[in-house]
């Protein structure tokens, strides 16, 4: 019996049936599809050799090479995939048992296979698949983005928001600041040309006062027209 390569790995699960499976690879490049495969839920056996491409004359009565192998599972099993390609046979194969715990080995008998051997590519460690699993999910930020803080814009990287103004100080920039706010406007000699020009009622002292301080209407030379003459 010539056996094929063959390569394993394994997840297992209390809980979730798709992590609790054996991967099994039989290494046969170009594997005819008459091979022979029989799988009992502690056994597996196979029998089967690669197509070989037309030939005539002497190659034409070379048999191909027939690969065989079979084994006890170190525990019951189910089959539920198997995949042919021009590379290999694969299969996939549900632990009957689901618990938390790895098969210590694949077969039942603790022997050394040559011909078995570890499926680095689909291997992982129980303790990295325990890690996997428990990891937590990562904190999402606020939709949108970032901009911390948006409630009342109080958060905006030192723009204050809009209650950080001071509006006193505001006032009293207008009102006279250095050269008198509002484009140098002064505003106490605006008040004393509006008092002189009859709007002293302004500011609430009183609509008269204004009246009061207009001049007085000077004499003319001007008597008027002539009194009449007596008829």
């Amino acid at each position: 019996m010539s056996p094929p390569s063959i390569l394993w790995a394994q997840r297992s699960s209390e809980f979730d049936e798709a992590a609790n499976v054996v991967y099994l690879t039989i290494d046969v490049a170009e594997l005819d599809p008459s091979y022979k495969l029989e799988i009992t839920p502690t056994h597996i056996s196979f029998s089967g050799h690669p197509t070989l491409p037309a030939a005539t004359g002497t190659a034409a009565k070379v048999e191909p090479k027939t690969y065989e192998f079979e084994l006890d599972f170190f525990a019951e099993v189910e089959e539920l995939k198997r995949t042919l390609t021009g590379k290999h046979l694969a299969l996939v194969l549900k632990k009957k048992v689901a618990q938390e715990d790895y098969w210590p080995r694949l077969t039942k008998e603790k022997v050394k296979l040559n011909f078995v051997k570890t499926d680095f590519s689909k291997w992982k460690d129980q303790d990295e698949q325990e890690d996997e699993e428990e990891q937590p999910e990562e904190p999402q930020g606020p939709p949108g983005g970032g901009m911390g803080g948006m409630p009342g814009m109080g958060g905006m990287g030192g723009m204050g928001g809009a209650g950080g103004m001071d509006f006193a100080s505001m006032m009293q920039g207008m009102g006279g600041g250095g050269d008198g706010g509002m484009g140098g406007m002064d505003f106490e000699k605006m008040m004393a040309q509006m008092k002189a020009s009859g709007m002293g009622g302004l500011g609430g002292e009183g609509g008269d006062e204004g009246a009061a301080d207009l001049p007085e209407e000077e004499d003319s030379d001007d008597d008027g027209p002539p009194p009449l003459e007596a008829a």
